[in-house]
């Protein structure tokens, strides 16, 4: 069904009749009938017998054509009619509704529901069309976790969840093949799209952004962007969340052993640092309550033996000299 697009660049909301009305005008419309073909048969004869049968078919036609233009929209939900091919409007308040009978919903999302029959093998259609209504609740997209490289090229895993409503059903509905599939390959695109612009991690004293440590602007960035590709489709974006994010296998491992030797390296520096502040410290105390008086020599040693103390990785073994420092 091909419609105008310049019909539905807005919205309609359509004022249906009360559907409890005429739900009981369409029941009064089939006992009227019978019972004006019963007494059509009974009490009159010749052509107005004739007459008073055809107009009691007529009603009775009309008044099962009538019960097709009944809807019963729930709340946060919506409904897109068509008339012959023609945009009609958009049920969008809860309730019982009529609306003209000929209307057909418009959803294409929702697929036919086919079984293969035993003997021949023919295809038989046992489940209908289904419900055409459109959900207008909050939705959460789980896209799954998917393999690409980061700025620097090295391969990771990330995956997002994404929180989504549709705030036009009209636009959801006529202005692409199928929201949610549209939705979702969007998604996947913008994911691709972000990974490849950030490293998965910053650089040795680097600021720039990056997927691990800015994860948050990351998603806000990825909202914005997917935002602006679905706003034809009526959907409205929430919020996106970065929820997997790793290196891919075949690198993790040495991506965590070049982890644990920079934080080995940025360990020792700490210590390093501490010890010579700590050396330094101590001849100044030294030299200052005039404890003892060395010669460059004397402070060369002990400044080795401090270090030695200070930076080793076990516990030194202290020697004690009985005899002259020479």
């Amino acid at each position: 069904m091909e419609i105008n697009k310049q019909k539905i660049t807005e919205e309609k909301n359509l004022k249906a009749a009360n559907g409890m009305g005429m739900l009981f005008l369409c029941i009064i419309g089939l006992l009227g009938s019978v019972a004006l073909f019963i007494a059509g048969m009974s009490v009159f004869e010749g052509a107005l017998q004739g007459i008073l049968a055809v107009l009691s078919i007529i009603i009775f036609i009309a008044a099962c054509i009538g019960f097709g233009g009944l809807k019963v929209i729930n709340p946060n939900e919506a409904l897109v009619l068509a008339l012959f091919g023609n945009y009609y409007g958009t049920l969008k308040n809860d309730g019982f509704f009529w609306v003209n009978p000929f209307c057909s919903a418009i959803n294409p999302t929702v697929k036919k529901y086919v079984s293969a029959s035993a003997g021949n093998g023919a295809a038989v259609n046992i489940g209908g069309e289904g419900s055409k209504k459109i959900s207008l609740k909050t939705l959460t997209l789980n896209n799954e976790k998917q393999k690409v490289n980061d700025e620097l090229g090295n391969p990771i895993e990330i995956g997002t969840v994404v929180i989504w409503k549709v705030e036009n059903a009209t636009k959801a509905v006529l202005n692409v093949e199928n929201y949610k599939k549209y939705l979702s390959i969007q998604c996947d695109a913008i994911t691709r799209n972000a990974a490849r612009r950030y490293p998965y991690d910053t650089s040795e004293g680097g600021d720039e952004r990056s997927l691990r440590g800015s994860s948050q602007e990351v998603a806000d960035i990825m909202k914005g962007e997917l935002q602006e590709k679905v706003e034809d489709a009526g959907i409205s974006i929430i919020e996106v969340r970065i929820t997997h994010l790793s290196y891919a296998p075949e690198i993790a491992s040495a991506m965590l052993q070049r982890q644990q030797a920079a934080a080995i390296i940025d360990a020792r520096q700490k210590i390093v640092e501490g010890a010579v502040s700590m050396v330094e410290m101590a001849l100044q105390k030294l030299s200052e309550n005039e404890i003892v008086e060395l010669d460059e020599e004397r402070k060369a040693a002990m400044v080795s033996n401090l270090l030695v103390v200070l930076c080793g990785n076990k516990d030194a073994q202290p020697i004690v000299n009985s005899g002259s420092l020479y």
